[in-house]
C-alpha cells in the first residue's frame, strides 16, 4: 500500500484539462442523483481482466464515486482521480459509510498519467476505469500513456451509463429536451460520448495505442420521479449555467413532462474494454 499512500500525499495534478466547474452545488447535485452502475457492469469489468484482491485499480474522472466505491470490494485497492475536490469530497464520504479502507482520492486529470507512472510504476495497475467522463479528456493521447501503466492482461474501461436525460426515445426525454433548450438558449445535443460515432472513435483510438478491444453490453429498466430527472440535469451543469431561480425551472420541467408520466428509462450500459 506505499504507493497508494504516496498517491494520496502528493496529490498529483493540477485543477486543468478535465475540470469544468462541477464543484458545489452541481458535486451535490451529483452525488445524489447520478445512478450507479448495476454489479453486472462490475463483475463485467472483473471478468474482462482477471481481476483479482491483489490488484490496484485507478478511477480516473471519478466524480463522487459511483464506479469507484464498488470497485473497491473487487480489488486490494482504488486510486480515485479527479480535478473537483468537491466531488472527491463526496466519494470519500462514501466510501467511509461503506467502511472502505482502500480508497485514495487524489485531485487530478488525464494530464497527470506520467506522474502516476513515476508513483506508482509500470505494469502496476490491473485496471483504469472511465465511467461517463472520457469526451473530456484527450483520449488517443491518454490511451497512448496508458499503455505502459497497466499490467499484461490489464487494461482500460470506458463505461457509459446510457444516453443523457435529454436524448433517450421516450415522450418525456423529448420534452425535456425541448424545455433544457427553451431555458438554456442553445440545442440540447451534447451525448456526452455515449453515441455510437464516439464509441467509433475510442475503440479505435483504443486499437492504436497497443490493446485488444471488446464490447459488452448490460441492459436495465429504471422508473424516475420529477426530483431524480431536475436533479440529473442540474448535476450536468457547470456551476455557473445552473439556473438561479431553481423552483421556477423545475416548475417548468414539471409542465413539460407531467403529460407524459411515467417517466420510465431503458439504459444499455456499454463497457468498452482495451486489454493490454
Amino acid at each position: 500500500m506505499s504507493a497508494i499512500a504516496s498517491a494520496r500525499t502528493t496529490a498529483v495534478g493540477t485543477l486543468s484539462g478535465m475540470a469544468q466547474g462541477f464543484r458545489g452545488d452541481v458535486a451535490d447535485f451529483y452525488h445524489r442523483y447520478r445512478r450507479g452502475y448495476p454489479p453486472a457492469v462490475l463483475d463485467a469489468v472483473v471478468e474482462a481482466f482477471g481481476l483479482t484482491p491483489d490488484d490496484v485499480a485507478v478511477d480516473l474522472g471519478c466524480g463522487t464515486g459511483q464506479v469507484t466505491v464498488p470497485l473497491a470490494e473487487r480489488v486490494r485497492a482504488v486510486i480515485g482521480v479527479d480535478p473537483e475536490p468537491d466531488m472527491l469530497a463526496h466519494g470519500r464520504r462514501a466510501g467511509e459509510e461503506r467502511g472502505a479502507a482502500n480508497l485514495a482520492w487524489v485531485v487530478g486529470t488525464d494530464a497527470d498519467v506520467p506522474a502516476w507512472r513515476a508513483v506508482l510504476g509500470d505494469g502496476s495497475v490491473g485496471v483504469v476505469t472511465i465511467g461517463q467522463a472520457l469526451h473530456w479528456m484527450r483520449h488517443d493521447e491518454l490511451f497512448r500513456a496508458l499503455h505502459p501503466l497497466v499490467r499484461p492482461g490489464g487494461g482500460v474501461a470506458v463505461l457509459t451509463n446510457g444516453a443523457p436525460l435529454w436524448l433517450q426515445d421516450e415522450d418525456w426525454s423529448r420534452a425535456l429536451r425541448g424545455c433544457l433548450e427553451q431555458w438554456l438558449g442553445t440545442p440540447a445535443g451534447n451525448a456526452c460520448g455515449t453515441d455510437e460515432e464516439s464509441q467509433a472513435r475510442y475503440r479505435d483510438s483504443l486499437v492504436a495505442a497497443g490493446f485488444r478491444v471488446d464490447v459488452r453490453g448490460v441492459d436495465y429498466t429504471a422508473e424516475l420521479d420529477l426530483e431524480s430527472i431536475v436533479g440529473g440535469v442540474l448535476s450536468a451543469l457547470p456551476v455557473d449555467r445552473l439556473p438561479a431561480d431553481r423552483q421556477a425551472f423545475t416548475d417548468l420541467v414539471r409542465a413539460a413532462l407531467e403529460p407524459h408520466a411515467p417517466f420510465t428509462e431503458h439504459v444499455h450500459v456499454t463497457v468498452l474494454t482495451g486489454r493490454r
